[in-house]
């Protein structure tokens, strides 16, 4: 018995019909997009962006949280030492988070930020979907 492979192009894999797949869009796009510790939601209904950003053994009072130039930053650090009669022991732990903050933040309301069992939460309040602006196009002559 012989095989017979012949290659295909990368743009000639398996298809489904486009709309098939954006039927299910809504629920993809509106899962907690995660990595490396940091977490996004979005609520639509509570009309809020929250970010959780992971930070165990932290102590609240070391972590900073800034907002600048639509970015969000999210600084801690911890250093622990114990001494013992012929050894010391020291631990180090250092987090930074930065990601970029949607433009439909309402920039009037304060974000709040809250910490809880080694997570910080900063959660924006949102405004409506900015709509775009229909930009009259002049003819100049010379």
């Amino acid at each position: 018995m012989t095989l017979e492979i012949t290659p295909r192009p990368f743009w000639m894999l398996p298809s489904m019909p486009f709309s098939d797949f954006w039927k299910d869009a809504d629920e993809w796009m509106s899962t907690p997009w995660t990595q490396n510790g940091l977490s996004v939601y979005e609520d639509p209904k509570q009309k809020q962006v929250r970010f959780e950003a992971a930070v165990p053994g932290v102590d609240p009072k070391d972590i900073e949280v800034t907002y600048a130039d639509g970015s969000l930053f999210i600084r801690g650090e911890s250093k622990e030492e114990q001494k013992n009669d012929k050894t010391t022991m020291s631990q180090h732990r250092s987090y930074f988070y930065k990601v970029a903050v949607p433009d439909t933040v309402d920039q009037s309301v304060e974000p709040e930020a809250t910490y809880k069992h080694g997570v910080m939460t900063v959660a924006f309040t949102t405004s409506s979907k900015p709509q775009p602006k229909q930009i009259q196009v002049k003819s100049i002559e010379k």
